[in-house]
């Protein structure tokens, strides 16, 4: 790190590159060795959050074959995602570390260097993919496992980019995680008395399957 990326980390917030800026340049080295697998890794780092989109509507599409605590918990998990992503970008206003590509300039990037106020710590990319993992735990444990495997893959591919340090990855992944699982927690049986009685009234196709109807 040169002096004068040293004094710009240290006038603008946290010092990332002072945490873990030698794990961050061994795995952007490991990018630039592995340049079969750069593509990939940009696409799903820069598409893949719609994944987890598709995560959401099949837990809810789960939901419909069965209880109302399911369904409340599918109808939930996008509240959840939200509120998560909000508390992490809370957290990246108060800290505001720099993103690495202006630490480390000289390290190997594949995702270009965001704008000087697109601050890095922690990642919205994980923290809105582990989120969603957190809140499908509550709606199908399957489904939930496969979108945690998803939200890893993220996490490692914003690091393999060069996008953000490995701390940024795993707080991120520990708020989006947390976050959600809160909410799940203290609105789930708040909400299941309106769910219920939405799935009995107008909303009844799209909150119980057909095989359910005569029930």
């Amino acid at each position: 790190m040169t002096p004068m990326a040293a004094t710009l980390a240290s006038a603008s917030g946290l010092n990332g590159a002072g945490i873990d800026g030698d794990l961050y340049t061994s795995v952007t080295d490991f990018a630039r060795h592995t340049r079969w697998l750069n593509t990939a890794a940009f696409a799903y780092t820069s598409y893949g959050i719609a994944l987890f989109a598709v995560f959401l509507l099949a837990g809810w599409w789960i939901a419909r074959r069965h209880d109302t605590r399911t369904m409340t918990s599918a109808l939930l998990a996008p509240l959840a995602v939200v509120l998560a992503f909000l508390v992490n970008d809370g957290i990246k206003s108060v800290f505001q570390e720099p993103r690495p590509c202006r630490a480390l300039p000289h390290d190997f990037l594949i995702e270009p260097c965001p704008p000087l106020d697109d601050y890095a710590f922690p990642s919205n990319h994980t923290t809105v993919a582990f989120a969603v993992a957190a809140a499908l735990f509550f709606v199908n444990r399957r489904l939930a496992a496969v979108a945690t495997l998803a939200a890893a893959l993220m996490g490692a591919s914003r690091v393999y980019v060069g996008a953000h340090y490995p701390h940024d990855v795993l707080v991120a992944a520990l708020t989006g995680s947390c976050t959600a699982a809160l909410v799940m927690l203290l609105a789930r049986p708040l909400a299941a008395p309106a769910v219920d009685r939405l799935r009995a009234g107008s909303l009844r196709t799209l909150l119980t399957s057909p095989a359910h109807f005569d029930q």
